[in-house]
């Protein structure tokens, strides 16, 4: 008897129709499976929720190592939800060694595509000079990117970026963020 071969975004959604219970019964195990055959075919979303289900150790034994793995693999790929995970795992020591440097790259990855949880992270990261230098025109450019798109924390820390800089910087800061908005309108 043939075994079945789908695309990789029908393994995919049979692996969500899984893990979610939808139009059949909820079963970590079959959902692994489904995403796992999505994954090996370079899914990126597939190698995300597989990151999930192993850090959270859902149908699976916990395990972080794996859990990065499938994160990077996506977020190697583009995927700017799982550069957000990785620069959180960075930042806050949680999965891997605690690496600033490391945490503002995958932030900068998610935040150069509109992530507005990242913008606001990286905000607050050039604001306290956490992996990069201190520089309160750039963390006013990202908090102001994050708060463009609802953000109330980052409309919190543009403000009080804003306090700590004279009106030329907050210039500077807004029109880095025009550039960067129009940037990313051409992309």
């Amino acid at each position: 008897m043939a075994t079945l071969k789908f695309p990789p975004k029908a393994n995919f959604w049979l692996g969500n129709m899984y893990r979610m219970g939808q139009s059949v019964p909820q079963n970590y195990t079959a959902a692994i499976k489904w995403y796992r055959k999505a994954a090996d075919q370079g899914h990126a979303d597939a190698q995300f929720e597989l990151g999930r289900i192993y850090r959270k150790g859902a149908g699976v034994p916990q395990d972080y190592a794996e859990s990065v793995r499938w994160f990077r693999m996506a977020a190697d790929q583009g995927h700017a939800d799982a550069q957000f995970v990785l620069g959180t795992m960075y930042h806050t020591g949680k999965s891997v060694p605690q690496d600033y440097i490391e945490a503002v790259k995958w932030y900068r990855k998610a935040a150069d595509q509109g992530n507005p949880f990242a913008q606001s992270i990286l905000g607050t990261m050039y604001y306290k000079g956490q992996g990069v230098p201190q520089d309160f025109i750039l963390a006013h450019m990202w908090f102001n990117l994050a708060a463009a798109q609802g953000s109330l924390s980052a409309q919190k820390g543009r403000d009080e970026a804003a306090r700590k800089m004279t009106p030329a910087q907050i210039g500077e800061a807004q029109r880095l963020a025009e550039e960067w908005e129009q940037k990313k309108g051409k992309d």
